[in-house]
């Protein structure tokens, strides 16, 4: 994967200590998308790390519980014998999380993981994109400076007057040179209903904006038609995605486009069914992913009936950083040949978890299943090969060029 900027939403994690209502849900999950931080996105340009991506969240029926004990004497023992000798104070609270977390990591799986109350809040807040006391801006790292990516519609960074583009010099009047984006991010978040100062340079021209902090709201959609073609990104799969891409796509056939280009890249996931509505904009009626639990089929799920879409040529944009759910689009997409993949190989992740409630508001992430593309492929560890190749280096960044999207609109042949 090339180098590309670290981008995130310039707000916070706010913890939740109220009682949350127990739940299990299925995920076909990568890695953990920074939980305790809660605000790193990755967009338009971005690439992700392993660690770094959003789960795949879809239906649960039921949920299992297993009626059998396991000797914990040893553990006991272990916590008398600390609790009596260690020199300074000990939380029984945090010896117990610490207990649960080893518990679940002894599994060995990177993909299941044990959340404590806080984590699986921010677990929550993150895959719906709705965090409280942020500005709404997207900021990276380009030529050493801190700039802004993108401004989030109707959040306090563009009703201020920040504009993509914008070097971010300083914070509350302190420098901002040589700082990274977590930072950045540490110095512009707040409470909700604060404010702060952010000083930026546009072109000659330093510029102050005083910004009063809120729960920011962040699309997990965004169209737009340019020269005929309909761009569609989507930066994760929640529970708005599929209405929202659904609405883009009729704008799209009310326009006339002629193509359609899907961004994916840094999609790390969402909602599996949510994946299943978007896929099916273009399948009507087809199988889009098996689930298997050792080999045997326990699931397969259909798009509907309304492929809106289908027919139109179509370009899906990936990189390395596209994962689950948005794999599950690439890969049933390309295995029904509807669309040409354009960019990088993707990340490569074809199991999928459950997440299950526990006491005091924490939760399982527990793997319990593979899935498959249509043509029977497990993608875990390999990803999806695009049809066609297309890079994105450091410096196409600094000039603003997007030599993948020139090679997508190139593919649609148009």
């Amino acid at each position: 994967m090339t180098d590309k900027p670290i981008k995130a939403h310039v707000q916070p994690h706010v913890s939740n200590e109220a009682p949350k209502t127990k739940r299990a849900k299925t995920l076909s999950s990568n890695a953990w998308f920074l939980i305790l931080a809660a605000t790193a996105v990755i967009g338009f340009f971005g690439g992700m790390n392993s660690n770094r991506i959003m789960s795949v969240i879809g239906p649960v029926f039921g949920q299992k519980i297993y009626a059998g004990n396991v000797d914990l004497s040893s553990v006991e023992a272990t916590y008398r014998a600390l609790k009596a000798n260690y020199d300074g104070s000990l939380s029984d609270k945090a010896l117990i999380e610490g207990a649960n977390k080893g518990l679940v990591a002894a599994a060995g799986d990177a993909y299941t993981l044990y959340m404590n109350s806080s984590e699986a809040n921010a677990f929550s807040n993150d895959l719906t994109g709705n965090i409280g006391g942020g500005i709404g801006a997207e900021i990276g790292i380009r030529n050493n400076q801190v700039y802004i990516i993108r401004v989030l519609k109707g959040n306090p960074a563009e009703k201020a007057g920040l504009m993509a583009g914008d070097i971010i010099t300083a914070v509350n009047d302190q420098s901002a040179t040589g700082w990274t984006v977590e930072k950045a991010v540490s110095k512009i978040r707040g409470d909700v209903g604060t404010t702060v100062k952010v000083t930026v340079l546009r072109g000659a021209d330093v510029k102050n904006f005083t910004i009063t902090r809120d729960t920011i709201t962040n699309p997990s959609v965004d169209s737009s038609v340019v020269g005929g073609i309909g761009i569609l990104t989507i930066s994760r799969f929640d529970s708005e995605t599929a209405s929202l891409a659904r609405a883009a796509a009729q704008d799209f056939k009310t326009q006339g486009v002629k193509g359609v280009i899907l961004d994916l890249r840094g999609d790390g996931g969402g909602y599996v069914d949510a994946a299943q509505d978007v896929a099916g904009l273009w399948l009507d009626n087809k199988v889009i992913v098996t689930e298997k639990t050792n080999g045997a089929v326990v699931s397969q799920l259909k798009s509907g009936s309304n492929p809106i879409l289908a027919g139109l040529p179509t370009v899906v944009l990936v990189d390395g950083a596209t994962a689950s759910a948005s794999e599950i689009v690439s890969g049933a997409l390309q295995d029904y040949k509807v669309a040409k993949l354009v960019g990088e190989k993707t990340f490569g992740k074809g199991s999928v978890q459950k997440l299950i409630g526990l006491p005091n508001g924490a939760e399982l992430k527990v793997t319990i299943a593979r899935w498959y593309t249509p043509n029977g492929k497990n993608i875990t560890k390999e990803g999806i090969t695009p049809d066609v190749t297309a890079t994105i280096t450091q410096q196409n960044i600094n000039d603003g060029v997007d030599p993948q999207m020139i090679a997508a609109k190139k593919a649609l042949g148009l």
